[in-house]
């Protein structure tokens, strides 16, 4: 079973059977219960799509626009585009709302509808609760003839956001076009080709694509882990090249390599862009749960700054920055969100920013990873079966580290003297996720390795 129904959307493997992969029926079924929410609840019957390349891509496409369509909902096609692109374009449209048809990080057989509200941010929990609600009844109608939705192809949209990025004060501009910068990016054979290229163009950086060919048909793995990217490493370090970029497919996510193909390591990714902004507006920063201490440690450096942790989810990341009017957040996983821009991860905002920040230092990749404190992170999974009890195997393991700090806002975050350990459902995945950190491989592994035994015990 691959289907994935959230509060954040639909989720699942192509092909199979309706309600256990993610079918036509299913598509349209939760197209339509989406539909119907936002016509009862934004006020607009216009709806903003795009997608990115995997090979699903245009037949999923097709299914919702015409559901939509269906139901008397004008439509604005971004077609080919990235997720942070629809999210500024809902806006800008005066859209009620937006989806975006991206399994994200999956490999490719998956996709996935992602929806977002009127203000192109995802929607709440509660919003989300209230469209399955709708899914699961079948609550929603159609339109005569006379009262079809209108159809809109724009393109014009990834140009648009650039734009906006380029603008920011934040962003130096001209002091990295002086720089001349050499950079490789893997586009992972979707939109990243179509959106970095012309940003870094603006910044008058000579680039070297791979995996451009928008393809949908993913060269390696597409979350951007170091196990993943041996192929940009090598290339940064052939092209002798001032660093790498690495993007997911819908190009929320964002990773960099150093010019001596070492990984700066997609969890110092928010960790830099958080120390340029710091210096710049001192404030509060959030990341979630998962993410790495470092970015505590940054915040603490700079005067009237505090960190924030929230649950995972971006959804959660940016409720938690609007409480606490963070002036930077996201998540360890490469997801930088910027409120000077829009509340969603946003990598287009995320290489302006970096390349702004070594122009302005005047720096190598490799020395600014050095000058952050140190931490080493595990990533381990466990996949679920029908028969696990997720609450039972928290509450075994709270009972026997219960004399640590222990965080249940999200799963159970375990926090040691010397490091933390971190499991919890996933929100994309049939999987447990068990996330560590500490200063050295040693204590790492006997952190992770006391906690995955212990959950061994009890699934065993």
């Amino acid at each position: 079973m691959a289907l994935i129904k959230s509060i954040s959307g639909i989720r699942g493997e192509i092909g199979g059977k309706t309600g256990e992969n993610l079918t036509p029926i299913d598509i349209v079924e939760c197209t339509a219960g989406y539909g119907h929410w936002v016509l009862q609840n934004s006020g607009s019957n216009k709806v903003v799509i795009g997608r990115d390349a995997r090979i699903s891509g245009s037949m999923v496409q097709a299914l919702v626009t015409n559901t939509l369509l269906m139901m008397g909902i004008n439509v604005v096609d971004l077609n080919l585009s990235t997720t942070p692109t629809v999210e500024i374009a809902v806006p800008e449209t005066h859209a009620g709302g937006g989806i975006i048809l991206t399994a994200s990080h999956n490999p490719r057989q998956w996709n996935a509808l992602k929806f977002l509200n009127h203000k192109g941010e995802f929607i709440s929990a509660e919003d989300g609760r209230q469209i399955l609600h709708y899914i699961s009844e079948k609550a929603f109608d159609f339109a005569s003839v006379d009262h079809l939705g209108t159809y809109e192809r724009n393109d014009s949209f990834i140009s648009k956001h650039i734009d906006k990025v380029l603008r920011l004060d934040v962003v130096k501009c001209k002091k990295v076009q002086e720089k001349r910068y050499k950079v490789v990016v893997d586009c992972i054979n979707s939109t990243g080709a179509i959106s970095i290229a012309p940003l870094l163009e603006k910044l008058r950086c000579e680039y070297v694509l791979i995996n451009e060919e928008m393809s949908g048909d993913f060269a390696h793995n597409p979350e951007p882990l170091a196990k993943h990217l041996t192929q940009i490493r090598d290339a940064v370090v052939a092209h002798k090249a001032d660093l790498g970029i690495v993007v997911d497919p819908d190009v929320d996510r964002l990773a960099f390599i150093c010019e001596d193909g070492s990984m700066f390591g997609e969890e110092y990714t928010l960790v830099a862009i958080a120390d340029m902004i710091l210096s710049q507006t001192p404030g509060n920063t959030v990341s979630n749960l998962s993410s790495t201490r470092a970015l505590r440690d940054v915040t603490s450096s700079y005067q009237d700054s505090e960190y924030h942790a929230s649950a995972v989810g971006e959804v959660n990341v940016v409720t938690k920055m609007k409480a606490v009017n963070a002036v930077i957040g996201g998540e360890g996983n490469g997801g930088i969100i910027y409120p000077g821009l829009h509340y969603g991860r946003d990598a287009l905002v995320g290489i302006a920013m970096f390349l702004s920040l070594l122009a302005e230092r005047n720096i190598k990749v490799s020395a600014l990873k050095a000058s952050y404190p140190s931490y080493l992170m595990a990533k381990e999974k466990i996949q679920l079966t029908p028969d696990m009890d997720i609450p039972y195997i928290l509450k075994a393991v709270e009972a026997k580290f219960a004399n640590e700090e222990l965080n249940k806002e999200d799963g159970l975050k375990i926090d040691f003297e010397d490091g933390w350990v971190h499991l919890r459902k996933s929100n994309t995945e049939p999987i447990i996720r068990i996330y560590a950190e500490a200063k050295d491989e040693g204590t790492l592994n006997k952190l992770i390795t006391s906690v995955r035994d212990e959950v061994d015990s009890i699934t065993v």
